[in-house]
């Protein structure tokens, strides 16, 4: 999974557009015809946006909930990791990636962004803006584009007030159905996505405590896996069970394979993308003589989890739904 960079920074968007000379491009000038702008909470501070003409999206999480909204047909175009191939090949919004013009199969840089000439930019903080790499909303503001940062991520940015992770999904969609003028489609994904949540909490009794949860995403010599802020936590504990790394407040970490072994979990969650397949990461695994004494090793009690799944937007409910029913098929 892509890692995170640190930001000490938050900047309110400028209205002028400027050219780009930097990068050899200039961006065009925001419609001036459209409808008013709307001010939309972003990680804490009010932010006037107007309608965006021109939108992009990074990796899966940011691409989604556009599509989800149905606002496929308005996008410039997103970027996309090559690591996530295997979430775009499953996704319910397979046409919509097909159709849509793909930028960049790497990082989002803000030459990519001024090269699509786009006018608003959705990502997160540290998966996709980041100080190290020069694309930040305060950069991209100078250059005449809005940004939008997933609430999932502000725990690290703006006023730094978190957001549980589900919680942190809804406020997106209604945010952006507020900037892109289709608030009522948002309020009715909202609606079906935190039913369908509320039914997986029910679906089934929970013998004692919550099961305790290990998420893999990689790492050798420290464990990558998701701490509180992260989609996981909230994808476990709706299901009926615990992230051993709740208590971890940070969103996609690293920790010691000591704080692992020393939670006992009883189900490791193992995050699939390209690069590495999730049966070679459990492989890796069990190769590990601490891991050995922990009962998901011991069981081999594995539960594979998309990466389209695992990162904040709309499948994070399918997510949910799966882990329960596995977690069902093992009595828990």
């Amino acid at each position: 999974m892509i890692r995170s960079a640190k930001r000490r920074s938050l900047a309110v968007p400028l209205v002028a557009a400027l050219l780009a000379t930097g990068c050899g491009a200039s961006v065009e000038p925001a419609a001036q015809n459209g409808p008013a702008p709307v001010t939309v909470t972003n990680c804490g501070v009010p932010v006037p946006y107007p309608r965006p003409q021109r939108p992009v999206s990074y990796d899966v999480s940011g691409t989604e909930k556009m599509f989800a909204l149905g606002l496929a047909d308005r996008m410039r175009g997103y970027v996309m990791n090559a690591q996530a191939e295997p979430s775009i090949a499953g996704s319910p919004w397979r046409d919509d990636y097909a159709r849509v013009p793909r930028l960049g199969t790497s990082r989002i840089t803000r030459e990519i962004v001024v090269d699509a000439q786009a006018d608003w930019v959705l990502a997160g903080w540290g998966s996709g803006f980041s100080e190290e790499r020069g694309i930040t909303p305060q950069l991209l503001d100078q250059l005449g584009i809005r940004s939008y940062v997933h609430t999932e991520t502000c725990w690290d940015y703006g006023d730094k007030q978190p957001v549980p992770p589900l919680e942190a999904l809804y406020a997106d969609l209604h945010n952006l159905g507020r900037i892109f003028g289709v608030e009522r489609r948002a309020a009715e994904l909202v609606s079906e996505l935190r039913g369908r949540i509320t039914k997986v909490k029910g679906s089934g009794p929970v013998v004692g405590e919550p099961v305790p949860v290990f998420v893999y995403d990689s790492g050798a010599d420290q464990p990558y896996t998701a701490g509180r802020y992260a989609a996981p936590t909230d994808i476990i504990a709706a299901a009926g069970g615990r992230n051993v790394l709740a208590d971890v407040g940070k969103g996609w970490t690293t920790v010691g394979w000591e704080s692992v072994v020393a939670a006992k979990p009883e189900v490791i969650v193992i995050i699939d993308y390209a690069g590495q397949s999730a049966a070679e990461k459990q492989a890796f695994l069990e190769s590990l003589p601490a891991m050995r004494s922990v009962p998901a090793v011991q069981q081999k009690r594995y539960f594979v989890l998309s990466y389209g799944d695992a990162v904040s937007g709309p499948r994070n409910v399918k997510g949910a739904e799966d882990f329960a029913a596995y977690l069902r098929s093992i009595g828990r």
